[in-house]
């Protein structure tokens, strides 16, 4: 299971931003991609030589067996030299000179590959062992690998969180976060050393192979990265079910509502069969016309002092302001249907609607599903139905 978990991580990373290095060429600066590409290639990499299969292959022939931990461990730290150029790119330009990143990398690699020879290891069994009186050699190129890591990937993952913190709502911002995400993933995998080191220092061997838990956190870096690198091939794909969902949802959530504006203007159902006759899109629109509809219908219905009353008493009982808005539409709608029932009118045919924040569709429904929420929830709602339904001499 491990073994084809790494396989696929393998071949989602060279599969993955290869093709983003073939499908951005025109489009982004190619210095740029090369080192989001060489981010995943190299973690790609970096789990590939350390399958099952390929210990399989190198299994006894020293010093191949020792030497294949040294080239994963390198291939990763080409990994974080990538990611953190790339962020660079970003935040500085792809014309920006080599920071100071780049000279710290290079004496990561020299001072990996000097500890690594220094402490002699070879391979016993599955374990990797380090030679007499060598332990400490061992120890510092775990530790020196850990903390490269730990600063490489903070730095990407704080310089790529303002970015995406920043970005406008979209598939920009949505792929910048499942980069960061790959990013976490990745620091996670890398401070799961520890365990290792904690076993080196205690029986003198470490594991040569990923763990469970190293493969899972490897899988979740090259499957967040690759899907945030490649969201604009694959993310229109996905955007229609996704609006299908949220569009059912809505429409859902505004249902008793309409129902109750309904049943008190029945004129304004534009059509009483059954389903979602032109798509739920189409059913929602049609649906928030038909509110609003109603809203005009109760228009003479509504008492002008209601939406003070409503806003003080909310603001008295601590609501979030971003709720007090919705609270106070749903308590005036609430007495609205109320005064119809009793047929007691504050207002004249021609008094203006009060009017919704905002306008277009998607906004419109949010919004009502804000106040389909206040009007079945909100306890203001309920006292105002209750003074409501006290000043009328309706029944509570």
């Amino acid at each position: 299971m491990i073994e084809t978990l790494a396989y696929y991580c393998c071949v989602l990373g060279f599969a993955g931003f290869s093709f983003k290095l073939v499908e951005a060429r025109r489009t982004q600066p190619a210095r740029r991609m090369w080192c989001l590409s060489g981010f995943g290639i190299c973690i790609a990499a970096g789990i590939l030589v350390l399958t099952p299969a390929m210990e399989s292959v190198v299994a006894g022939r020293e010093p191949f067996a020792s030497l294949v931990n040294l080239a994963s461990d390198l291939f990763k730290i080409g990994a974080m030299a990538f990611a953190v150029a790339f962020a660079r790119s970003m935040r500085l330009g792809v014309h920006a000179r080599p920071g100071w990143h780049v000279l710290l990398t290079c004496v990561v690699i020299a001072g990996e590959v000097v500890l690594f020879f220094l402490a002699r290891t070879h391979r016993a069994g599955e374990d990797t062992v380090a030679g007499p009186g060598r332990l400490w050699y061992l120890v510092a190129y775990l530790m020196l690998f850990i903390v490269y890591g730990v600063v490489s990937l903070s730095t990407f993952i704080v310089v790529f969180g303002r970015f995406a913190r920043l970005a406008e709502p979209g598939p920009l911002r949505t792929g910048l976060w499942l980069i960061v995400g790959g990013a976490v993933s990745a620091l996670a995998w890398t401070f799961w050393g520890i365990d290792d080191i904690g076993r080196l220092i205690a029986t003198g061997k470490v594991n040569a192979s990923e763990d469970v838990y190293s493969a899972i956190l490897a899988a979740g870096c090259v499957g967040f990265a690759v899907a945030g690198a490649t969201l604009s091939v694959w993310g229109p794909s996905l955007s229609a079910p996704l609006r299908w969902l949220r569009a059912y949802h809505a429409y859902r959530r505004i249902e008793p509502l309409w129902a109750a504006l309904r049943d008190a203007a029945p004129g304004i159902a534009l059509d009483s069969g059954r389903g979602l006759p032109g798509g739920v899109e189409f059913a929602l629109y049609r649906r928030v016309i038909e509110i609003r509809d109603g809203h005009l219908a109760l228009r003479p219905y509504f008492d002008p002092g209601i939406p003070a009353l409503a806003e003080a008493r909310a603001r008295r009982e601590g609501l979030p302001e971003r709720l007090i808005a919705a609270t106070v539409e749903a308590a005036a709608l609430a007495a609205a249907l109320l005064a119809n029932e009793a047929d007691r009118r504050y207002q004249t045919e021609d008094t203006p609607a009060r009017q919704s924040p905002e306008a277009d569709v998607a906004a419109e429904a949010a919004w009502l599903v804000q106040v389909t929420h206040a009007w079945r929830h909100s306890g203001v709602v309920e006292q105002i139905r209750r003074k409501t339904c006290a000043d009328l001499g309706l029944p509570v």
